[in-house]
């Protein structure tokens, strides 16, 4: 298990060296390939966050783990007024706030925020592939319990991670925990699920399915990747297949997109 100073290092290392798709995505793929999956990413975002009963211009947005932004970009593309972006880094941080100098950003642990997010303050907010990157479940549950505190009740909260059905996988960097784990961290910190949909079906690892084919995937994918030219191919040949498929399936091998209420 990582600390959180180690976390935080590892984090401000990476997004120091690389504030791309590529620092906060699947760093394995290369940066043509992430890119071309943030383009998935975006339009399932865009769908869901897009549904939810808001007005929008009035609307208080948090935006946890900010990273490069793209989503805080989502958000501002769908109309929300008021946005606040935080992150555990102040490499991500100091790049952000010049790249959006209308959004408020805080280098706070959303896991022991402090004082710096106010109560029942937001209208929604969103945490797209961080919750993983908590590797104590002790501070994962703290994390969703300052979620909640600053969302308000009736509010929302758009969260991505790899619910998995079969048992939790542990690494330094990353834990994948079971769907039941976190519908019940969700449930204790006071939030109903409404909603799960896929985030990514074929270009991401495929962490929920069977071990012969996470092998067999993970290896096919990261071989098509190993230079930007077929890795830019490997996307656009994936791309459409990808859009048709999280639209179609109910559930993912992969990440997955969550909608959930304050109660």
């Amino acid at each position: 298990m990582t600390s959180h100073d180690e976390r935080r290092a590892f984090w401000e290392g990476r997004l120091g060296t690389d504030w791309t798709e590529t620092g906060v995505g699947y760093r394995a793929l290369g940066r043509p390939f992430n890119e071309w999956m943030y383009r998935v990413r975006r339009e399932v975002f865009l769908r869901e966050a897009g549904a939810l009963d808001l007005d929008r211009a009035r609307a208080r947005v948090l935006d946890i783990g900010s990273g490069t932004g793209f989503y805080v970009r989502a958000w501002r593309d769908l109309g929300v007024g008021s946005i606040t972006g935080c992150d555990l880094t102040e490499a991500a941080v100091e790049r952000l706030r010049p790249r959006f100098p209308d959004v408020r950003f805080e280098r706070l642990d959303i896991a022991d925020p402090g004082d710096a997010l106010p109560e029942a303050a937001f209208d929604a907010a969103s945490c797209m592939d961080v919750l993983f990157h908590i590797t104590d479940d002790d501070r994962y549950t703290a994390a969703l319990e300052s979620v909640a505190r600053a969302v308000r009740p009736g509010g929302y909260f758009v969260l991505s991670e790899n619910f998995l059905h079969r048992p939790a996988e542990r690494g330094a960097n990353q834990v994948n925990r079971t769907i039941s784990w976190i519908t019940g961290r969700l449930a204790r910190a006071g939030f109903d699920v409404l909603r799960r949909a896929p985030m990514l079906v074929l270009m991401n690892a495929q962490v929920d399915a069977g071990p012969v084919w996470r092998k067999v995937w993970g290896g096919a994918l990261r071989a098509a990747t190993l230079t930007e030219p077929t890795g830019w191919l490997a996307g656009a040949a994936l791309h459409p297949l990808e859009r048709r498929l999280v639209r179609a399936r109910r559930e993912s091998p992969s990440t997955e997109i969550m909608v959930c209420r304050r109660r």
